[in-house]
């Protein structure tokens, strides 16, 4: 099995690129970030205090997070419900890096990630994949752009979709999201010693996409 993981801050375009690149290869593509905000999901709606390592620890005990496919597209079980619809928003996102920086929560997703790679030829993007999940990954890539634009693109979707929306507050919990992901102490994130940088802020999509697919096709094809 062959393993391409994409690692970079928030908003950089993980997961757009990453299922285009599963897509173009035919690879199964693993969003875990949408796994840690399914446990966010649950830990917001339960209303669990993240900062009591006991209460935390027993949270986790009782969830169990589950992907499927259908029809191709990626489904997030939390509990035997599909919690897909709502991991986009900003209180879910919010706790998922806040929480993904937790012992207990980390320890909960890390064999499910590591048994697909095992099971299948896997495009997965995250924080820690190819420094932590997927240290032996065929090939690495560090996906990254500059603040202001991942911010503008955060504010361009949430636009579209008729809400209300502050650039400058979008771009400051840009910032403080990714000083809180590249200095916790559990798995930060941070770019792989043989990770390939990819910056995006000035490409398009399809111009990513062909980047990282060049970079893979040299490698393992």
């Amino acid at each position: 099995m062959a393993g391409i993981a994409i690692d970079g801050p928030a908003g950089a375009g993980k997961s757009t690129i990453a299922k285009k690149v599963a897509k173009e290869l035919d690879f199964v593509y693993v969003d875990t970030g949408a796994l840690y905000r399914a446990i966010a999901h649950y830990l917001v709606t339960n209303k669990i205090d993240i900062e009591k390592d006991e209460v935390l620890s027993k949270a986790c005990e009782e969830i169990t997070v589950a992907i499927e496919y259908e029809n191709s597209v990626q489904q997030v079980y939390l509990n035997g419900e599909n919690v897909t619809p709502y991991l986009r928003t900003e209180e879910t996102g919010n706790m998922a890096s806040k929480s993904s920086a937790k012992a207990p929560v980390r320890a909960a997703l890390l064999d499910l990630q590591r048994d697909m790679a095992k099971q299948y030829n896997v495009v997965m993007d995250g924080r820690d994949i190819g420094t932590n999940v997927l240290p032996d990954a065929e090939v690495k890539i560090y996906l990254t752009a500059s603040s202001k634009e991942r911010a503008g693109r955060r504010y361009k979707e949430l636009v579209e979709k008729g809400e209300k929306s502050d650039f400058d507050r979008i771009e400051a919990d840009i910032i403080e999201r990714d000083e809180r992901d590249m200095n916790r102490a559990i798995a930060p994130l941070k770019q792989a010693e043989d990770a390939v940088l990819v910056d995006s802020s000035d490409m398009g999509i399809d111009e990513v996409v062909d980047t990282i697919l060049s970079i893979v096709r040299d490698r393992i094809q």
